[in-house]
């Protein structure tokens, strides 16, 4: 499989070389040249696939033999061994469980298949060392932290918003150690994201570093989130009505992942884009104008993004045909009291703990279900509650259960290197 670049189709790259890279020389995201369809009798048999055998057929041919079949196995078996349940929770609606990993976020999956990949690549001893340059709105932070702890070959480098993240989300990018660095970001998440993306064209730094991504810009980070929509599909599958994928967003990767999926034939009928205040996606469906602006903070942190980067690649996946993307795409945007209406509500109707950014799918996922009543809607939750502890057990006023990987770092000294600006980036990477 080749990749071009989203700014230049006649660049096209290796996918070893486009999971080292990160970015394309013109500053373009790497695309697949092409969507590889999976046969019908593939999901007439899904539920015979365990999750390893699944994920490797849904993406091996991304791969090419690049990997090979047992090495990219032992990858995926590694990525996948955690659960990703589907659970009900009132009529027609249920809730994709994306928290049971490490990091306890959506994330890990990510990570994990991207350290693995890079991994390879490196051992193969055609690589010297690699510098991960990533920014982080929330839980890819601790997920990229985790993914890449003592990864030989491989420094880590993660750039975050000071005060935009819960305490628990810093904690598990700040204490590791080893080959792990937080750079503490005196700004906001756009601001840590345009910094990461200028590092990636400076040739002085280029000179002296090997920079790859691990945010979703870069295909490793990117492509493995469809795993877990062919997993949930398979807990699905025999739900006689149309479904309905509801997704918290903020820089897009994970629900253009589930686009890709449904491309590749997985019976999704429509996906929800569920927003808090930066709607950036929400007033470009509405309006066919796209105008990023400087992101806002809330409570569902993760999703502060003012200009998401994924979303040119769902504009490929249509051909940038804007009438055939909003057949395929709706999106909802939500208040923070709105969010914490919800969770509340949720929790005293049902007992189920959502977090802000669940509670975001949520709201989506009703909100479209209002006028489709052919459907069934599945909202993902993307991040365990406890991480957001302070905000739910004060919406719920109910306190919640620490569970041990957690409590494990609640103690642990914070380490950051607080930077103001480009110029202290650029001076910490060529130090």
């Amino acid at each position: 499989m080749r990749y071009f670049s989203l700014n230049n189709r006649e660049h096209t790259s290796t996918f070893e070389n486009a999971v080292l890279k990160g970015l394309a020389p013109d500053k373009g995201l790497y695309f697949p040249e092409k969507i590889v369809s999976l046969p019908k009798s593939f999901f007439k048999d899904i539920n015979g696939f365990s999750k390893t055998d699944l994920a490797f057929q849904v993406i091996k041919n991304y791969v090419g033999d690049e990997i090979p079949a047992s090495e990219l196995t032992k990858i995926i078996a590694h990525t996948l061994d955690f659960e990703f349940p589907v659970v009900p929770l009132k009529e027609n609606v249920g809730v994709l469980e994306l928290f049971h990993g490490p990091t306890m976020a959506f994330k890990d999956v990510g990570a994990r298949f991207m350290a693995g990949s890079l991994g390879y690549f490196i051992n193969k001893g055609n690589v010297g060392k690699v510098t991960v340059l990533v920014a982080t709105s929330g839980d890819t932070g601790g997920a990229v932290a985790n993914g890449f702890l003592g990864v030989e070959g491989i420094d880590v480098v993660i750039l975050y918003p000071k005060g935009k993240v819960s305490e628990i989300q810093e904690k598990q990018l700040t204490t590791l150690g080893q080959n792990v660095i937080a750079l503490e970001v005196d700004g906001a998440f756009d601001e840590c994201q345009d910094m990461v993306k200028q590092a990636f064209l400076d040739e002085e730094i280029q000179m002296q570093r090997q920079l790859t991504s691990a945010n979703s810009i870069n295909v490793a980070r990117w492509l493995p989130q469809m795993f877990y929509y062919f997993i949930a599909y398979q807990q699905l599958a025999e739900i006689d009505k149309k479904l309905v994928f509801s997704v918290p967003s903020g820089n897009f990767g994970n629900i253009c992942a589930g686009m890709l999926a449904s491309k590749m034939g997985l019976p999704i009928d429509h996906f929800v884009a569920s927003s808090n205040a930066n709607d950036v996606v929400g007033r470009y469906l509405n309006s066919e104008i796209y105008e990023p602006k400087p992101s806002v903070a809330t409570i569902s942190n993760a999703m502060d993004v003012g200009n998401p980067s994924n979303f040119i690649r769902i504009m490929e996946l249509f051909d940038k045909d804007f009438k055939v993307l909003k057949d395929h795409l709706s999106s909802y945007s939500f208040s923070d009291d709105l969010t914490k209406k919800a969770m509340k509500d949720v929790f005293e109707e049902t007992g189920y703990v959502m977090d802000p950014h669940g509670a975001v799918g949520y709201l989506g996922l009703q909100e479209f279900l209002k006028k489709h009543l052919d459907y069934y809607g599945t909202f993902l939750e993307t991040a365990h509650p406890v991480k957001f502890l302070e905000t739910v057990e004060s919406v719920i006023g109910s306190k919640l259960e620490i569970p041990p990987t957690i409590n494990a770092i609640l103690n642990k000294q914070k380490k950051s290197i607080g930077i103001k600006d480009y110029t202290d980036l650029k001076a910490y990477l060529l130090s």
